[in-house]
């Protein structure tokens, strides 16, 4: 297992080797000595697809996830929402399934969200904060600063997710 750069400072692909054979396979997602977090909390969601959930944040207590797709086929995007970052307001996407040698690790102060690609997805989340409902916000999918090629033109929204804040909102 070791850490791949993105164009993003800090937010890194977790790479990983897939041991295959007739039964199936084995894949580790996370080492504490690769990556140096505590994650306290995990998740786990179900979507169908062109569900898109995001972009999501937590601004009072910020989250660091470890992202991995264990069924499906999602279009992930993590956003910098760090005020004093080079890279404020840039995103980083990259396609994601169960097949992936690899899980998206997310710093504190990013926006994240996806859209299942496939009939249905499971992603599983490991986060190093608890949920705080009280923090939790959401920037606008389709802001046009953001300049996300999403590959689904009408996704299917929760209401919050309509309602997202535009960039200028976080600055």
């Amino acid at each position: 297992m070791h850490i791949k750069k993105t164009s993003i400072k800090d937010l890194v692909l977790l790479k990983t080797k897939i041991h295959r054979d007739s039964r199936g396979f084995l894949k580790e997602t996370s080492k504490k000595n690769v990556i140096k977090k505590d994650f306290i909390f995990d998740l786990m969601s179900s979507s169908n697809k062109n569900v898109l959930r995001g972009l999501h944040i937590q601004t009072k207590k910020p989250q660091a996830k470890l992202i991995t797709v264990s069924y499906g086929k999602i279009f992930d995007v993590a956003v910098d929402l760090r005020k004093k970052s080079k890279t404020f307001g840039k995103h980083f996407s990259i396609i994601m399934s169960n097949k992936s040698d690899f899980s998206l690790y997310i710093p504190e102060g990013f926006a994240h969200g996806f859209i299942c690609l496939s009939k249905i997805c499971i992603i599983n989340y490991k986060c190093n904060k608890y949920r705080d409902a009280k923090s939790e916000t959401t920037l606008r999918w389709d802001d046009s600063n953001l300049k996300i090629k999403w590959p689904v033109k009408k996704p299917i929204l929760s209401l919050k997710d309509k309602h997202g804040k535009n960039l200028n909102y976080f600055k």
